[in-house]
């Protein structure tokens, strides 16, 4: 299927198939998909302006499913990731409102999704700027990281984003035993982009380390 097809799809899925969604999975599986497309299949360049009209997307998804802490959670990722590929000062707005997703999902549900909301909202205290700029805070986001691998000690993501976290701040030996922990992750049924993706940056990753000998 074609990236046009699948954004058409998944848009009458949405909006005119929800109510025949049976599960949280069932409901986030069309922004799931959407967002592994754009980030491992679009350029860079194109990222941005997708992300939005697919945050857009997940904010309908979260507005119909009011007590459900899984869309919030995606519209929280679809958030971040646009901050990311846009980049700058006008990309602090994304994360604030993304971080107010994150914590709504967590007082629904902190273990929704395998403590997803933990994973990413360490990520976010871990990459934004601190104050007076914006509201990063490394210790927050080792705290949250540690609740996160509590949830999901096994788990792909929280193991790939605690290990960039502590290769960036130079402990390097400690990112290691977390990243290949990640390339262990068992595989995720219907995740086979997003896993195969992810395992690229942990490869990397590991390759920049073992380059600076770290």
């Amino acid at each position: 299927m074609s990236f046009h097809s699948l954004i058409l799809a998944a848009l009458f899925i949405v909006s005119a198939g929800t109510a025949e969604a049976t599960t949280p999975d069932d409901l986030i599986r069309p922004i799931q998909d959407q967002w592994a497309e754009i980030k491992y299949r679009l350029p860079e360049k194109q990222q941005a302006e997708h992300y939005n009209k697919l945050a857009a997307q997940a904010r309908k998804l979260a507005e119909s499913n009011p007590g459900a802490a899984e869309p919030l959670i995606w519209e929280g990722i679809v958030l971040s990731s646009e901050a990311g590929a846009k980049g700058g000062l006008g990309a602090l707005g994304l994360t604030k409102e993304a971080k107010q997703r994150f914590e709504e999902a967590l007082k629904l549900n902190d273990k929704a999704l395998a403590g997803s909301a933990y994973t990413s909202l360490a990520t976010l205290y871990a990459k934004v700027p601190g104050w007076p700029l914006g509201f990063g805070d490394n210790k927050r986001a080792e705290e949250l990281f540690k609740k996160s691998l509590a949830i999901n000690p096994a788990g792909i993501d929280p193991n790939f984003f605690y290990g960039e976290y502590l290769a960036d701040n130079n402990r390097g030996a400690e990112a290691r035993t977390f990243l290949e922990t990640a390339l262990k992750a068992a595989p995720r049924a219907g995740r086979e982009l997003a896993d195969s993706g992810r395992r690229q940056e942990i490869q990397a990753l590991l390759a920049k380390l073992n380059k600076e000998g770290k």
